[in-house]
């Protein structure tokens, strides 16, 4: 264990972490397992082949139970809200003025308890200050609930033995089910690009259903390495990295989570922070893109890397936001910014690593196919 982590904040299950011999790191203000004896490469792999568990509760979980919320949460967000199901979750983000990205979330509709938010760890006490802010209708905090990703071909299997009513549910839905005395919010979503589930649940039931999903040999814990390789390979974007408040969403290439309601012509155009640029480059177009790129050879392109349109450029065009060695893909992988006309499938750039320049290509995303539940 890292001696640093005294002073941080631990999630319900720091101790199960702990006994299985995990290494825990520094993370958004938490002590939280980077990876466990098995490595990164390993836990990356048996995600892929079967299923992983993952702690994830130092993220926010905030419910709106006023039946006028999604309305509200419109004024916040540029995603459809109104037109959200109960039993149904929705990916969007906040915008500020400046059309810039303050957080990326999770919306679930919960029927009659109301819209469910989850957002990211880092960012969670200043989400909750913007909503209080912003909303008149009531804003719930839920530090005491813990949350966990089951993710994997296996994970529908693992669950099923316990909770058999989640046998028909597709990609993005949500349910409210009890197993041993256990409330549990579900949805069948994640941040691996597989097949899987994240459950909500209370903080002191917590430990008592991961030793239970555990028993079962198709699962094991995972870390925060592994979560983060498995998400870039799926292509997804990490906050604070891939995009930031001066990133806008359609720069980030997200402009799919802006539904046809919420853009110029639709029922509810606009009404959002920042929706004057965001509304027009969806129109017009972006001077840069985030797109995927392949480095040559095994070595990784991390953060901050220069992109180059040329060997011999002096002035770079871009730059990777995240990189690492896709232990599925089997070669190097990163996610860059650059120039539309660059972004193109094929295209070769060149990348500046420790004073060398290194060549890349341009590729579709995601790198790994994404193999949800539909």
């Amino acid at each position: 264990m890292d001696t640093n982590t005294t002073d941080l904040a631990h999630t319900c299950l720091h101790k199960l972490h702990l006994s299985y011999g995990a290494r825990m790191v520094p993370f958004a203000g938490y002590s939280m397992p980077v990876q466990y004896p098995k490595g990164l490469l390993w836990e990356h792999r048996h995600t892929r082949e079967k299923a992983g568990l993952f702690d994830v509760s130092h993220m926010g979980q905030i419910r709106l139970p006023d039946a006028k919320a999604a309305a509200e949460l419109e004024t916040l967000v540029p995603a459809d809200i109104l037109g959200l199901r109960p039993g149904r979750q929705r990916y969007t983000y906040f915008t500020n003025a400046d059309g810039g990205i303050l957080d990326d979330l999770m919306v679930t509709n919960q029927g009659e308890a109301g819209l469910l938010l989850v957002v990211n760890a880092a960012c969670k006490q200043n989400d909750l200050a913007w909503l209080q802010e912003n909303l008149r209708t009531p804003v719930e905090s839920l530090p005491d609930r813990a949350l966990l990703a089951l993710q994997g071909p296996q994970a529908a299997a693992v669950l099923a033995d316990c909770i058999p009513p989640l046998a028909d549910m597709r990609f993005l839905d949500a349910r409210i089910v009890e197993t041993q005395g256990i409330e549990l919010w579900i949805t069948r979503s994640g941040y691996t690009g597989e097949d899987g589930f994240e459950i909500s649940l209370p903080a002191d039931q917590a430990n008592a259903f991961c030793g239970m999903l555990l028993e079962h040999e198709a699962v094991t814990l995972i870390g925060l390495g592994a979560r983060d390789s498995l998400r870039l390979e799926a292509g997804l974007c990490l906050y604070g990295h891939d995009m930031d408040t001066q990133t806008s969403p359609i720069e980030a290439n997200l402009s799919w989570a802006i539904q046809k309601v919420r853009r110029i012509g639709g029922a509810r155009a606009g009404g959002f922070p920042g929706a004057t640029r965001i509304l027009a480059e969806l129109e017009d177009g972006v001077t840069r893109i985030r797109c995927g790129i392949l480095p040559d050879g095994r070595g990784a392109m991390r953060e901050g890397t220069a992109l180059f349109a040329t060997a011999e450029d002096s002035a770079p065009i871009g730059r990777v936001t995240s990189g690492c060695f896709g232990a599925s893909c089997e070669r190097s992988i990163a996610l860059a910014y650059l120039p539309p006309e660059t972004a193109t499938p094929g295209t070769r750039i060149w990348g500046d690593v420790r004073g060398k320049r290194v060549g890349a290509e341009v590729t579709t995303l995601p790198f790994y196919p994404h193999r949800y539940h539909r």
